[in-house]
């Protein structure tokens, strides 16, 4: 999602070959790994030695696939299936009500899959100052692909302006509704929080009661 780094899984309605299943197991395994190990020791007691010997891969393997021990926290494989999803939304349903339904069908996703991740995630977010760093840095590489659906969608250059500033007023929206969210404790649903930010970004910020 926009508020997870950019992953480059098998293109939607494809099936991965032998070699493309053996990579996302090993993928899955490291980052299976380090989230065991980060519940289990915390996260800067955890190595990248510790991480590869769990998942029974070499420290080479585990940055071959992940630059960073921050970029094993933060990527999911879910950036290319919304892009395409959002794509695939009726050209004349409102361009807010196929968001809405897209980042609905994420938030699912995340919440049947791998409920106890999305929440390590978003808490290592506001934790780590070295992970909410680089939450930031790859937010562009959304955006980009966020770029290239809307100006689909509308008919704009996805480079122009007017594309590139929602698009990225929506992936920092996402951000701190993650953080917002991971700060309360979990408490709240995260879908009706992230339909809150949504209603910000559609109809701008409500006025407080009583002014």
């Amino acid at each position: 999602m926009a508020a997870t780094a950019h992953s480059s899984p098998t293109a939607p309605g494809t099936q991965p070959g032998l070699r493309e299943r053996k990579k996302m197991k090993t993928r899955i395994a490291i980052r299976e790994a380090t989230y065991r190990l980060i519940q289990e020791q915390g996260y800067d007691a955890t190595t990248v030695e510790q991480i590869a010997e769990a998942a029974e891969v070499s420290p080479s393997t585990v940055f071959r696939y992940f630059p960073a021990k921050e970029d094993i926290v933060l990527t999911d494989e879910y950036d290319a299936l919304l892009e395409a999803e959002l794509r695939a939304r009726p050209a004349d349903e409102p361009w807010f009500d196929s968001l809405r339904y897209v980042l609905t069908k994420a938030i699912g996703l995340g919440n049947s899959e791998e409920p106890e991740v999305t929440r390590l995630r978003t808490r290592l977010m506001v934790e780590i100052p070295a992970v909410r760093s680089r939450m930031m840095e790859s937010m562009s590489v959304t955006g980009r692909l966020l770029c290239r659906a809307i100006g689909e969608r509308v008919g704009r250059d996805p480079d122009s302006l007017e594309v590139r500033v929602f698009a990225m007023s929506l992936i920092g929206g996402l951000l701190e509704t993650s953080l917002y969210w991971a700060e309360g404790g979990h408490r709240e649903d995260f879908a009706d929080v992230v339909d809150r930010a949504v209603d910000v970004l559609e109809h701008g910020l409500p006025v407080a009661k009583g002014s």
